[in-house]
């Protein structure tokens, strides 16, 4: 088993502490305003590793969209649950998520950047699969090609991501067209930020 395939291990181990230590400082609701702004309201949305549910899913749910989340972790999706009773939170790998319907809008933040590059290459039909037509998608990823490790609880974290030459090509074929790319935005952490549209 390689460090990636570990991840889902490490998030359900620590996952009392990564909800502690999720910050809670709102810093993305400009990404998040600029994802949701087009969208109807009540507009169905997929938050795709979702973890605690905050601050992002909460978000979501107090502006009144219909959230589905979902999270390998049973721990964390348990959190959602207590927390956001009236969304929809599902355990399941997003590597094989079929749920056989379509959403407003799709989010994976945070989250896809741990899968290994073959996986991310294979979650973009996934996402095409659940986005209806004009839906939103964001992700974040690296701002470059290749892996890098960090370090929670004591363990290995492991990122990766595709060049962004890539990301472009991967979406395009997907049916999705770029509306922003922000590499390392110094406003949102340094976080590096995919908004794409369906057509």
């Amino acid at each position: 088993m390689d460090e990636a395939d570990r991840i889902i291990g490490l998030y359900e181990r620590h996952a009392l502490a990564f909800d502690r230590q999720r910050g809670r400082r709102f810093f993305e609701k400009p990404w998040l305003d600029r994802f949701t702004g087009p969208l109807s309201p009540g507009a169905s949305i997929l938050d795709i590793g979702c973890g605690s549910g905050e601050p992002m899913a909460a978000a979501l749910v107090a502006s009144g969209f219909a959230v589905t989340g979902v999270d390998s972790s049973k721990t964390l999706i348990g959190l959602c649950k207590v927390r956001m009773p009236s969304a929809e939170w599902i355990e399941a790998d997003m590597r094989r998520l079929a749920l056989g319907r379509r959403f407003q809008g799709l989010m994976a933040w945070h989250s896809f950047f741990h899968l290994a590059a073959d996986d991310q290459r294979a979650m973009f039909p996934v996402f095409a699969a659940h986005a209806a037509p004009g839906a939103r998608l964001v992700f974040t990823s690296g701002p470059k090609a290749g892996i890098a490790m960090g370090e929670f609880e004591g363990e290995p974290l492991y990122h990766d991501s595709l060049a962004p030459e890539e990301y472009r090509r991967l979406l395009a074929e997907s049916g999705f067209a770029v509306v922003s790319f922000a590499p390392e935005d110094p406003a949102c952490g340094g976080a590096t930020i995919w908004l794409a549209q369906a057509a």
